[in-house]
């Protein structure tokens, strides 16, 4: 009874010859792909505002081109949200590829035109995020291909074992396993070595494959990929991504509320992690809300500051710069990054930059007057001046929210392939969200010599972001590395490690089964990822900055399989 679900796609944007390869490389019953994130909707909604009939990925339309027949020889469904803000849009355009196969759509997420009424303001894109059982009545219904438009990333996955199994709504516990095994799956190649703290380890990650999820009837599962592609699919790479943008142990969907603290990973086989023990709970009475807006406008340059004295030269660009400009913009903000290092070899090792940065409602700004400025101090300021590319002008920047609307007011209805609808009710079960209790620690370590290094020596980490919060997972692979870091890494040492969360407030939460913790860093991405607040605007490398952060580590850990003669030449105190 396994069904066995690939994925395609992780963004969009992603590898385009995926669909063929995970065709073409094994046995599937489902393909699916994630092709929506937060900068994806205000994309597709500025698409949207040029050309009504577009608002979906296209990239998808191209992939169904090529791929559509292979998939119906091969008796592959496939479910993707590439619908976006126009789902009945790229079924129609399916339609038009006359491959035979019979196509159905999922729309109702869209509430734009209702976002006043819904207390919701004025903003460009609305899109509730919709659960599964639309998918399920469009497959039940004998669709070969379903789109949708903002449902959750997991309900592509969900869907397809729902209907496949004739899961009830109430069936938590398996729904939960789904939405887990959806979770790992879902941002493709992470699963499979990508974006993976242990990359060195991975033996080929020439092209890493796509993941599989083979899903049983109760909800367990069992995570792998086609033989002979490239990454792996370890404990590890699972970890990472079920650590991937969540928060504490409790994980909400709209069909059911998943514990990923009650999850239980084990290494089958080679390139196969099994999923055990994960429980459900009734969803929430609400369902989250996207919302993409105009902010403004911005502009930015960067300076490049070669060789000596850098601070004064910085100082002095700034000086000018500011005083030259014949209105300020509303958001002026300079950032020095000191990548220059003495006696340089090399000129680009010897150079620092400064990073100007501009926003503002009036576009005129941070427009011609902006550039110009930066253009006329090129002769004027400090030895040595360059800038790593011409000014240009200005652009619009988004600004990424969350709502919550009741589950009441949202439609939710599957299009099916014979031309029909069919209207899914909310669950009529729901239960409040609430921070899960905090669990029992491990017993701490006695005293014992300590060694500084990087964190990341024995520990892995996972980073991204949800609106203008980032979250940052670590976890460690054996339970005395485990005993460790639940005592060592906390709020305060995390803040002392990443000054610039030091402000901000940050929530731990721990995850034993994974031997992780979690951090919520809030207001770190200032207003979202479109608002490029930060060097890092997603925060994708905030895991591995902070893996690169010294800390006491107990010398048996760091030095555990290492040999007296290859160890580093550090002092080691007791803690």
């Amino acid at each position: 009874m396994t069904v066995r679900i690939g994925n395609c796609s992780g963004f969009y944007g992603d590898r385009l010859s995926a669909m063929r390869e995970m065709l073409e490389g094994g046995e599937l019953d489902y393909l699916t792909g994630d092709y929506l994130a937060e900068l994806t909707m205000l994309i597709l909604g500025r698409d949207r505002m040029k050309d009504a009939t577009r608002g979906y990925a296209k990239t998808f339309l191209r992939q169904a081109e090529d791929c559509l027949g292979l998939a119906l020889d091969k008796g592959v469904k496939i479910v993707a949200n590439a619908g976006g803000l126009n789902p009945r849009g790229l079924a129609e355009a399916l339609e038009k590829l006359d491959s035979g196969a019979k196509i159905a759509y999922v729309d109702g997420d869209d509430l734009l035109g209702r976002a006043a009424e819904l207390g919701l303001g004025n903003p460009l894109t609305a899109n509730a995020y919709l659960g599964a059982w639309g998918i399920v009545e469009c497959l039940n219904s004998g669709a070969d291909v379903v789109v949708t438009g903002r449902v959750t990333d997991a309900s592509v996955i969900v869907g397809p074992a729902a209907a496949h199994f004739g899961w009830a709504p109430t069936d938590y516990d398996a729904l939960a396993g789904a939405v887990i095994a959806g979770h790992v799956i879902e941002c493709g190649t992470q699963a499979t070595g990508g974006n993976y703290s242990f990359f060195t380890e991975i033996a080929d990650m020439s092209r890493p494959g796509f993941p599989i999820a083979e899903i049983e009837s109760d909800g367990s599962s069992v995570i792998t990929k086609h033989e002979g592609t490239g990454g792996a699919v370890s404990v590890g790479t699972v970890t990472a991504q079920l650590l991937y943008e969540i928060t504490g142990g409790r994980y909400a969907n709209p069909d059911v509320t998943a514990r990923i603290d009650s999850a239980i990973l084990a290494q089958e086989s080679s390139d196969r992690v099994s999923i055990t023990g994960v429980t459900g709970e009734a969803p929430p009475p609400t369902y989250k809300v996207s919302l993409n807006a105009l902010g403004g406008f911005r502009n930015e340059f960067t300076m490049v500051l070669t060789g000596l004295d850098i601070e004064a030269k910085a100082a002095l660009a700034q000086r000018q710069f500011e005083s030259w400009l014949t209105a300020r913009p509303t958001e002026l903000d300079w950032t020095l990054v000191r990548t220059d290092k003495p006696d340089a070899e090399t000129e680009e090792t010897a150079s620092a930059l400064l990073r100007c940065v501009a926003r503002d409602s009036n576009p005129d700004a941070v427009g011609r007057q902006f550039s110009a400025v930066a253009v006329e101090l090129a002769l004027a300021s400090y030895p040595g001046f360059s800038v790593t590319a011409p000014p240009g002008n200005g652009a619009p920047y988004g600004v990424f929210t969350a709502g919550f609307v009741d589950a009441a007011e949202v439609p939710h209805v599957a299009h099916l392939a014979d031309g029909t609808e069919s209207t899914i009710a909310p669950s009529t079960e729901t239960q409040v969200l609430e921070p899960v209790e905090e669990p029992e620690l491990p017993a701490p370590r006695a005293a014992e010599a300590t060694i500084r290094l990087p964190l990341g020596t024995i520990a892995a980490a996972r980073s991204g972001d949800k609106g203008g919060n980032a979250n940052v997972g670590v976890w460690v692979r054996t339970d005395d590395e485990f005993s460790w870091l639940a005592h060592a890494l906390t709020v305060e040492t995390l803040k002392q490690m990443l000054p610039e969360a030091e402000p901000l407030t940050v929530t731990r939460h721990v995850l034993p089964n994974l031997r992780a913790v979690n951090f919520v860093i809030e207001g770190i991405l200032g207003q979202g990822v479109a608002s490029q607040a930060r060097f890092d605007p997603q925060a994708k490398g905030l895991g591995e900055w902070l893996r690169s952060r010294h800390i006491d580590i107990p010398e048996t850990l760091a030095y555990a399989g290492v040999e007296p003669a290859e160890r580093p030449d550090k002092k080691v105190e007791l803690e």
